[in-house]
């Protein structure tokens, strides 16, 4: 539906008059240190806030088998999160218009060495007009937004006339696993929408992802007797140097890819840890190294892993150690494809008019060389799936840090957005 110009003035001014409660709730997030396995709190805050809210809520543990068996699923290992995933579920007094799924992920990256950040990680310190911390862009802010921008139309006396699911998941930035369990439990809806980080843009496509071990082995002797062994480090070191041939081969086939040929270097291979060796003065024995490479969307999972496993196999024969020492490939996280966004969508045109009422200017495209949750929505509920948030910086680094005037516009959009989308009807008694 098309919203009345002064229903779009009234969502706005009520998320305005939110917004402090908003910042504080965002702090709260960013406050709990929820990396990989450490999200229980922040998912029991998240379960407690959507209660408090009137929504019926569906706490829920992963299921390993299923997630294994569907052709989506990541490789789950001994790191895989424990923390449940959390669902709030708003139902209207009348169904009368079109569902909606509101995502965002709680689990945040490592922060590192705190001495490298200039205040604390989980600390968020709000300066110049930035809220700092880890997870403050990535994507906690996002995650208030979408709740926030519920609570604007509350606010107004207003309500969604259609189904709305607010997911808050885990796993995002490890196996995407979270995600795909909404749709495993069997959470469906007309349309989804995920308040990732986004400079205020629609994500138009993203990329595969895989992670992988690599493991060698090598012969052990003293340092003085080194020609007799061989250095299991050496050898890794040789065998991403063949994996950067990959690496440099899939980014010359891109250069023809519709959307990501306009990318300087999309398809990137990271060497994220190294662990080797037992003693400085012997030759080690072992070295293991975590890497993450990019792929195309529309290429399968399993045919870019079967690249990787041929590289590194086909490398090992001619290498006069490794050939009778041939090394391990063990995929042991992201596991997932990439999708693009179809254009034209009448959800993406409700966003259109929210975003253009609020920002004043037209919605671009952006396209994103990592993983998005968005494309369990797009790839297997087959939905339309708007990635679309506020200004971040650092994310993944030191001092991230998000923009809390982008927070309070792409606030509006979304609650907006919701209101276009959804309908709204008055509040339940």
């Amino acid at each position: 539906m098309s919203l009345d110009p002064s229903l779009r003035q009234h969502i706005a001014e009520s998320v305005d008059a939110g917004f402090d409660a908003q910042v504080a709730f965002t702090q709260e997030l960013v406050r709990r240190p929820s990396t990989r396995g450490n999200e229980h709190s922040v998912q029991d805050f998240m379960a407690r806030a959507l209660r408090q809210r009137g929504m019926d809520v569906d706490v829920f543990a992963m299921d390993g088998e299923a997630i294994a068996r569907h052709p989506g699923g990541s490789r789950i290992s001994e790191t895989h999160s424990k923390a449940p995933i959390v669902v709030g579920i708003h139902r209207p007094r009348k169904e009368t218009g079109r569902s909606l799924i509101l995502q965002g992920h709680v689990d945040v990256v490592p922060q590192g060495p705190h001495d490298m950040w200039a205040t604390p990680p989980f600390d968020p310190v709000i300066r110049d007009g930035w809220m700092h911390g880890r997870g403050a862009g990535d994507m906690k802010a996002g995650v208030a937004s979408a709740v926030f921008a519920l609570d604007a139309l509350r606010r107004i006396g207003l309500q969604p006339a259609a189904t709305v699911y607010m997911q808050s998941v885990v796993e995002e930035e490890s196996t995407g696993n979270g995600a795909l369990m909404t749709h495993l439990r069997g959470y469906r809806a007309d349309a989804a929408l995920v308040p990732e980080p986004g400079h205020e843009g629609l994500t138009r496509a993203n990329l595969g992802v895989l992670w992988f071990e690599l493991e060698v082995r090598g012969i052990p002797v003293h340092v003085a007797n080194m020609g007799t062994g061989a250095n299991a480090i050496d050898a890794a070191y040789r065998v991403v140097g063949a994996l950067r041939q990959l690496e440099e081969r899939w980014n010359a086939e891109a250069k023809s890819h519709p959307l990501f040929g306009s990318v300087n270097h999309p398809l990137n291979l990271n060497i994220g840890k190294i662990a080797g060796g037992d003693w400085a003065s012997s030759v080690p024995a072992w070295c293991r190294i975590d890497c993450r490479i990019a792929f195309l969307p529309g290429t399968p999972a399993a045919d870019a892993a079967r690249q990787i496993e041929a590289c590194v196999a086909d490398f090992a024969r001619t290498d006069p150690f490794l050939s009778n020492n041939p090394p391990r490939v063990n995929f042991n996280g992201f596991f997932v494809e990439g999708y693009e966004l179809a254009r034209g969508s009448a959800a993406e045109r409700v966003l259109e008019e929210a975003h253009r009422s609020v920002m004043g200017n037209a919605l671009e495209d952006r396209l994103v060389t990592a993983y998005l949750d968005a494309r369990v929505y797009a790839l297997y509920d087959h939905i339309p799936v708007l990635n679309y948030g506020c200004i971040a910086e650092n994310y993944h680094g030191f001092d991230e840090r998000v923009n809390l005037e982008s927070v309070k516009r792409t606030t509006a959009v979304i609650a907006q957005f919701i209101a276009g989308w959804c309908g709204v009807e008055p509040l339940q008694d």
